[in-house]
């Protein structure tokens, strides 16, 4: 799964909330699709710049994941590398564009997680507030707070 930052937790939420109040979204174009949202939050590209890198070679975001080479000079492979970059994985966003990741899925209600659907805005935008909310409670896992009981105590000295 994703780098748990506040960079990608941030990312998710963004998009989700950019999703949530309806952003133009078409599953089937590069650009305003599940990943094409997330490479628009990440990049800070319009829906169109990113449909027109995808287009310079064959396939959807699964087929250009796989294909994905860093040194290809692609503008595809670019927008890609951010995505890296800031913490995502290959398998993260070829999940993302499916809504397939299990622990994801595992973590939605069951009542709805049976009927998510990877091209229906609202089913996406549910699957990354999810997403956002794991990598945070990761996140807060890991920090721990010093115990103030056991801190020193502050003895004054007269001269």
């Amino acid at each position: 799964m994703a780098t748990t930052s506040l960079s990608v937790i941030q990312a998710l939420r963004s998009t989700a909330q950019r999703l949530a109040t309806q952003a133009p979204y078409q599953w089937g174009h590069m650009g305003s699709c599940n990943c094409g949202h997330l490479a628009q939050t990440v990049t800070k590209l319009t829906k169109g710049e990113i449909h027109a890198r995808a287009m310079q070679r064959y396939g959807d975001w699964e087929r250009q994941l796989i294909d994905y080479c860093p040194t290809s000079g692609l503008p595809i492979d670019a927008t890609i590398d951010e995505m890296l970059a800031l913490g995502f994985t290959r398998t993260d966003l070829t999940h993302l564009e499916r809504l397939a990741d299990p622990a994801i899925r595992g973590a939605i209600p069951f009542e709805r997680r049976d009927q998510l659907r990877h091209n229906q805005r609202d089913d996406v935008v549910l699957y990354l507030r999810t997403w956002a909310d794991l990598l945070e409670q990761q996140l807060l896992a890991g920090i721990t707070l010093p115990s103030f009981a056991t801190a020193p105590q502050l003895v004054l000295v007269a001269n």
